[in-house]
């Protein structure tokens, strides 16, 4: 019998996995130069914990969550995103206790129950930022302006960033009741979902991704005309850090987030050449969420980005070989004496050596070279073990470099070819 993945999951195989690692180093360069640290997050929480958080009416709270009882009868659920585990922790730690902004990412799997397709997954993997304690709109640029350089180092080009506002507790019941008045005479023309949700969380209904929902809410209120002072102010002030630090980006006044906890700034970033499943990462500000969590008023800002988003659109102008840097191919056993101990010592000075283990033909040896992408071959014999002298061949442009076995001779003439 053979056993397959799970609907939904996918094994991630060399070469493919070196663009996950090109995608997680950068991230990780870019993160510390805006002073974000690492933060590692269980990836199963109380129920509880996204619920109140992410909103009961939500998607991903009705349809989507692994959710089941644990042997203590506790209902646990596999995080489906990450920044409600986030604010559980901030909260749990007083990690508000320390000087603001507290500026934190993470990397790893979320989980939702969802029809796979396109770059969409059952398990998937993202890397979120969060930044805490700070309610200036010059936040809000910075972490925009960070996801922005994030995405342009990773490869990405051609992207469309999109910024709202969808207000706060004071002026979103306005807004809704504007958006409840229009719609309420279509309602009849909407989902079942969206019937429901007129009553629960009507906001709900401009996300809604079935196509007649799409059609009937056209010329719905724009959110941005029902802001309030305070909003309307922290708004025009994003707008102008924006400009002041030159990202590029567009105002989509019926950007919606399918999550409740988002006050004020809203953005995400989307690309044409993923078809309608576009987004490749999203954000905003969860100024209420800490409170709601039992620490004291704080204001937040985040994004998450979906890695299985981004390997398409860098996958064929990433350089993904890796192959290892020398192959050494002995002929005799002598040579193979002395290449598995060249080959241990060339490893302990960094370099990825390999030996082919297997004492075949030379011609052999050279096809499995070029099969396992080797970079660099030594073939070692009794002539060069005896004039202790190896001619080093680039497998790319087919140039021989002459280096003496000296190891620190070696690592240097390879590392130059």
């Amino acid at each position: 019998m053979k056993f397959k993945t799970l609907k939904g999951l996918q094994d991630i195989l060399p070469p493919d996995i070196s663009l996950w690692h090109h995608i997680e180093a950068t991230a990780r360069d870019i993160f510390k130069n805006y002073g974000y640290r690492e933060i590692r997050l269980p990836i199963m929480e109380s129920t509880d914990v996204f619920t109140r958080s992410i909103g009961e009416t939500s998607d991903i709270v009705e349809k989507e969550m692994y959710t089941f009882e644990d042997k203590g009868k506790r209902s646990v659920t596999l995080r489906p995103e990450g920044t409600a585990s986030f604010v559980r922790a901030y909260v749990e730690h007083h990690i508000h206790n320390n000087p603001a902004p507290q500026k934190f990412y993470y990397m790893g799997p979320m989980f939702r129950y969802e029809r796979p397709q396109a770059f969409r997954y059952r398990q998937f993997y993202q890397i979120g930022a969060e930044a805490m304690g700070v309610e200036d709109a010059k936040l809000d640029a910075e972490i925009i302006s960070m996801l922005s350089r994030l995405l342009s180092t990773i490869g990405l080009t051609g992207l469309n960033f999109e910024v709202t506002s969808i207000g706060c507790k004071d002026c979103r019941p306005d807004y809704k009741k504007a958006l409840k008045d229009y719609l309420g005479d279509k309602l009849k023309s909407f989902c079942g979902d969206c019937q429901r949700r007129y009553d629960a969380n009507p906001l709900r209904i401009l996300d809604c991704k079935v196509p007649g929902c799409i059609e009937s809410r056209k010329g719905s209120p724009a959110v941005l005309d029902h802001l309030c002072e305070e909003c309307s102010s922290h708004f025009d002030k994003l707008k102008h850090y924006l400009e002041l630090l030159k990202v590029p980006h567009t105002i989509n006044p019926n950007l919606v987030r399918g999550l409740d906890y988002y006050t004020k700034t809203a953005f995400e970033v989307s690309s044409e050449n993923l078809g309608s499943q576009s987004a490749v990462a999203a954000g905003g500000r969860y100024d209420s969420m800490v409170k709601e969590f039992g620490g004291p008023p704080t204001p937040g800002i985040g994004f998450a980005m979906g890695i299985e988003r981004i390997i398409p659109l860098i996958k064929n102008t990433i350089d993904v070989s890796d192959g290892p840097e020398l192959l050494i191919c002995p002929l005799g056993d002598e040579a193979t004496e002395k290449g598995f101990q060249l080959t241990e010592q060339l490893r302990s000075n960094g370099l990825w050596a390999e030996i082919n283990h297997e004492v075949t033909s030379l011609k052999s040896q050279m096809r499995k070279a070029n099969r396992i992408g080797a970079k660099n071959v030594i073939v070692l014999g009794d002539d060069e073990i005896k004039a202790a002298q190896v001619v080093i061949r680039n497998m790319s442009d087919k140039s021989e470099v002459t280096s003496t076995l000296s190891i620190d001779e070696l690592v240097k003439v390879i590392r130059r070819v």
